[in-house]
């Protein structure tokens, strides 16, 4: 198999299933089991982290075949570029298969309350007895369920910001291996300068985005909003997943990518030589 096309398909699991688990705050919701649906997340997250042990070492290898066989960097671009678009179509996947989630991890939760086995729990889903009601679980969104999303109750910073976040997440490490490319004789430091780009991203995260939607949560747990608040929230983490990864990713890649070179020169100069 090409090893782009390889490198691709763990790109497309690791967005698809972090898109997933957005809805993950619904199913909590619905079945007022927020622990442990948030627990569920991180579960959940381990197709994602496992992908991404596969993923990064063939990226690495990519880009040193590339410095050894004098691959242009335009080439080089290009690639990261298919990359990144798989990362779009994988949070397309898992934004068409919320409604689906939903069912799945509510299903999961309620049987997690009577057996208190992850492993049983997710094994169910499996026995031979259960593959008939798969369909069931399948529910593909309908232009009808958008008229409950509402725009007034989601602040804008959460709104401007998660776009930007999940672009920043979605090339961080590919501006640090493509700035590696441009100057190989400091690709370790390059590579290593991944974190001033996703650093960006985590302090944003961290101050606008994942509070404002925890708060609106919790308010809809408690009865202090309606359940379509959650959907809105929902929604508009995954509509700013999918601009953010097929757009704005696109945009920053390059000038990312520069702005780590710049910073590489700069301290192999002043720190590493002085």
């Amino acid at each position: 198999m090409n090893p782009l096309v390889l490198i691709c398909i763990f790109t497309f699991m690791i967005h698809c299933t972090e898109s997933t688990v957005y809805s993950m705050r619904l199913a909590g919701i619905r079945t007022r089991q927020i622990a442990i649906s948030m627990s569920f997340v991180t579960s959940t997250l381990l197709v994602s982290r496992l992908s991404n042990m596969f993923q990064a070492p063939l990226l690495g290898a990519m880009v040193d075949s590339s410095i050894i066989e004098g691959t242009p960097i335009l080439s080089l671009e290009t690639s990261f570029r298919v990359v990144i678009f798989a990362a779009f179509l994988g949070t397309l996947t898992g934004a068409l298969f919320t409604s689906s989630s939903v069912r799945i991890y509510g299903t999961a939760i309620t049987r997690f309350l009577k057996n208190g086995s992850l492993p049983k729990t997710f094994g169910s889903f499996f026995s031979i007895s259960e593959l008939k009601n798969w369909p069931h679980y399948i529910k593909l969104p309908s232009f009808s369920s958008l008229k409950n999303i509402v725009l007034s109750p989601i602040p804008k910073s959460f709104l401007i910001f998660n776009i930007i976040v999940t672009s920043v997440y979605t090339v961080g490490v590919l501006c640090s291996l493509l700035a590696g490319a441009i100057v190989p004789e400091l690709r370790s430091t390059a590579i290593q300068l991944s974190g001033i780009v996703n650093g960006i991203a985590t302090i944003l995260l961290t101050i606008y985005v994942d509070p404002a939607g925890a708060r609106i949560t919790d308010q809809t747990f408690h009865h202090k909003r309606p359940e379509n608040h959650v959907k809105s929230v929902v929604f508009f983490l995954l509509a700013g997943r999918l601009l953010g990864t097929l757009i704005l990713s696109q945009i920053l890649f390059k000038p990312f990518s520069i702005y780590i070179v710049e910073v590489t020169k700069f301290l192999s100069q002043y720190f590493v030589l002085g």
